[in-house]
Parts: structure tokens; C-alpha cells; sequence
């Protein structure tokens, strides 16, 4: 006999074979919103940044600084596609995650796809003092925010399944808002 689809995690039946993958700019609220959801449906999460950070023993700046972006998009790209290959875990990627074809197509393939977005000038309330933020250093955060956001946003757009706006939203609301489009498509159940 086969394996059930579905499974139970708190209330809500979860298919298990379904990774829930939060993508977005910086600043939107994708870890804090992952690790959220991940507790509420019982399933682990993980971080891409900080795993990758972990294995490299140094923060994401530093390997900036040695390796450059090139250097970070490679070992991004080999986080990403080991943490995909996994099932039934919530997964937060760096803003920048969806700039490598591969990538999207790891995302799209092996998971569910939230676009967690922001405005502006949320974002840049957000994230101007985190000093974290290789691709804000030197430059005028708010003009490199909108550029990042045009080069990125058709990206996120083309491997997401649906958008939740993280704007003026407490972290409660937008969880609730993942979870009630997770029960509209059937992969938890209206329990939850």
C-alpha cells in the first residue's frame, strides 16, 4: 500500500512532499516570516544565508570581500540545491537567490514559491542600518534598492506561486495570509 499524501503537523494536514520556499528582496521579512510558518506547521526551516555562513565559518560580508559576488552565487547555488533536494521544510533564501537561472529552476521544481514583497521605503527603514549588507555598502541604499528590485523582481515574479505584500504587516498577519492561500491550494488543510 502506498504512502499517504498528506500527514499531520499541528492541526494541519501538510503534504510532505512539499517545501514551502520563501524568496524576496533584502528586507522583506523572509526569515523572520519562515521561521514563523515553520513553527506554526511544525516542519523544519532553514536559512540559506545562514547556512552558508555556518559551513564557511564567516559572515556573508566577508565572503563578499574575499570571494566576491561571484565566489557567494557559487556556494549559494549548492546550498540551494542541496536544501531543495530535501522534503517538507521551509526554506528562506537570500534576496538574490533567483539571479542564477539554476536556481529558479531548483526553487520552482522542488517547492512551493512565496514572493514575500516590501515597498521602498519599508524596505530601506528595514534594512539601512544593518551594516550586513555587502550590496548596500558604499552606494545610496535607496537608488540600489530600486535597481536591485528592477533586475530582480521579474525573476522573483516568474518562479513564484503567489505574492504576500509584508508591508505595515505584523508578523502574525502575513503568516496568516501564507497559511490561507496554503489551504486555497489544497497543501494544508482548513484546520490549521
Amino acid at each position: 500500500m502506498a504512502e499517504p499524501f498528506y500527514v499531520l503537523h499541528q492541526g494541519a494536514i501538510v503534504n510532505p512532499m512539499v517545501n514551502l520556499i520563501l524568496i524576496g528582496p533584502m528586507g522583506a521579512g523572509k526569515t523572520s516570516v519562515g521561521r514563523a510558518l515553520a513553527n506554526r506547521l511544525e516542519l523544519p526551516f532553514f536559512d540559506s544565508d545562514r547556512e552558508i555562513e555556518e559551513r564557511c565559518g564567516v559572515d556573508i560580508p566577508t565572503i563578499f570581500e574575499f570571494e566576491g559576488e561571484d565566489g557567494f552565487r557559487e556556494r549559494e547555488t549548492r546550498v540551494i540545491d542541496e536544501l531543495t533536494q530535501e522534503t517538507g521544510i521551509v526554506l528562506a533564501t537570500g534576496g538574490g537567490a533567483v539571479i542564477r537561472e539554476e536556481n529558479r529552476q531548483y526553487l520552482a521544481e522542488r517547492g512551493h514559491v512565496i514572493l514575500l514583497s516590501v515597498e521602498l521605503k519599508e524596505q530601506i527603514r528595514r534594512v539601512s542600518r544593518d551594516a550586513k549588507r555587502p550590496l548596500l555598502a558604499d552606494t545610496d541604499p535607496e537608488a540600489r534598492l530600486q535597481q536591485l528590485w528592477e533586475a530582480r523582481g521579474p525573476l522573483y515574479k516568474s518562479v513564484a506561486d503567489v505574492e504576500i505584500s509584508t508591508d505595515s504587516r505584523r508578523l502574525f498577519h502575513v503568516v496568516n495570509r501564507i497559511l490561507k492561500h496554503l489551504q486555497t491550494h489544497q497543501i494544508i488543510s482548513s484546520d490549521s
